[in-house]
């Protein structure tokens, strides 16, 4: 079987299978096999000849994305041989490849407290930079999805999301009334359309920006520290975690959540036990 005909079958299984996001990337990803290998046979394709691919398209990304590419090649070959051609062997499945894709190391991030990130946001003078930091703090949205925003988003205390992370049609963001309140007259005064987005920046500048302001209150803050302090707080404060996984953060399932969520130390056990039981 050609490498192209098994592209073409991999991305109609996907288009009626799996969501948008997930089609997207295998998309990106067997366009540029099929730039390479189109005209081959599937079975002729070396391990060798995978990881070679995947070390080029990869290089200088960080090792999560390396693991992605590597598990969607992996899973392409897998539903050939599934579907088609029971017979192939799956190079992917070496030894050597999956050391050099392996999962990456699971790092501990810090989890700033309450009163630590609002000295963050209350001596941001500047009012865009201040609502950038508002939405993803107390919002618990993503900077991509800030970035995104655009004045027919906001409907009261909702903010609409039209393509979210998940690859759901729409997704909602609930924020506080004294958020949005200042949000409208931040696109009132700067005169933004409905069409234009409110923060019309990129991702590294967005990012300066919070590691520039974190570096004013003595703390190492990247933007979705305050993505994450958003579930940790509400968690903290007694929101279920139903909630915080379903509302806040817009999980698909509660096991993603629980990665979020910093560690409970003793001392917070035992005040929560006695505030239970005491």
């Amino acid at each position: 079987m050609k490498v192209a005909a098994a592209i073409s079958y991999c991305l109609q299984y996907h288009r009626f299978n799996s969501r948008p996001n997930t089609l997207e990337n295998y998309s990106f990803l067997l366009k540029k096999f099929d730039a390479l290998f189109q005209n081959r046979e599937l079975d002729s394709i070396t391990t060798e000849e995978i990881i070679a691919f995947l070390v080029n398209i990869t290089a200088g990304r960080k090792q999560n994305t390396k693991r992605s590419r590597y598990t969607m090649l992996s899973a392409f070959f897998n539903l050939i041989i599934n579907t088609l051609q029971p017979k192939l062997h799956n190079p992917c499945l070496s030894p050597a490849a999956k050391n050099l894709f392996h999962k990456p190391i699971t790092s501990h991030w810090t989890i700033f407290d309450k009163d630590t990130i609002d000295e963050a946001i209350f001596r941001t003078l500047n009012v865009r930079n201040r609502l950038m930091l508002e939405l993803m703090a107390r919002g618990g949205m993503r900077i991509s999805e800030v970035l995104g925003l655009h004045p027919a988003d906001i409907d009261g205390q909702k903010l609409l999301l039209h393509t979210p992370k998940s690859g759901r049609e729409l997704e909602l963001v609930f924020i506080p009334k004294k958020l949005s309140s200042r949000l409208l007259d931040y696109v009132r005064e700067k005169r933004i359309l409905s069409h234009q987005r409110i923060f019309p920046i990129t991702y590294a500048g967005a990012r300066k920006i919070v590691v520039k302001i974190g570096n004013m209150v003595g703390i190492k803050l990247r933007p979705h520290d305050l993505r994450r302090h958003a579930a940790t707080y509400a968690s903290r404060s007694g929101v279920p975690i139903e909630i915080v996984s379903k509302v806040i953060l817009r999980h698909a399932d509660l096991s993603t959540t629980q990665r979020y969520l910093g560690k409970v130390s003793d001392h917070e056990a035992i005040r929560w036990i006695e505030n239970l039981h005491g």
